[in-house]
């Protein structure tokens, strides 16, 4: 008899355009997904965290942007973007990630990092040079919830 692990990993990969309608194609994908695996537990802040990540994407790059979601076999949930500009913000860059400054309550725009601050167990980011994943340079942020 095999043992039979609580979580079987999964991984899902989407490539993004940039357009406007990209952060609601991620939400779609991040939906079917979870609820495909049984995830509702996780579903909202995966799908609110992973459509900031993608709308940054889009407003501060020119180009296209790669979603990638992956179920590991502890129960996490790794969520990464990849664009095609190199900065990474706070609070995924280099320490102290916790001085994301302050945005004012009644802002538009602004509260997208505070969010991965507070509904992400773990979060990261990386700086890539050409790679030889077809991408080019940039980076990818990174988020996992659940467990």
């Amino acid at each position: 008899m095999g043992t039979v692990s609580l979580h079987d990993p999964w991984v899902y990969a989407l490539r993004l355009p940039h357009d406007p309608r990209a952060a609601r194609v991620a939400r779609t994908t991040v939906r079917a997904a979870l609820s495909s695996h049984g995830r509702h537990e996780i579903l909202d802040a995966v799908e609110l965290l992973t459509s900031e990540l993608v709308t940054n994407a889009y407003r501060h790059t020119n180009g296209p942007a790669s979603l990638r979601l992956t179920a590991l076999a502890d129960g996490r949930l790794r969520v990464g973007v990849w664009d095609s500009h190199p900065r990474i913000p706070a609070p995924f860059g280099e320490p102290p990630w916790d001085r994301v400054p302050l945005t004012p309550a009644d802002a538009e725009k602004g509260r997208g990092l505070h969010l991965v601050q507070r509904y992400a167990d773990a979060w990261g980011g990386l700086a890539l040079a050409d790679s030889p994943l077809d991408r080019g340079a940039g980076k990818l942020l990174w988020f996992e919830v659940g467990g």
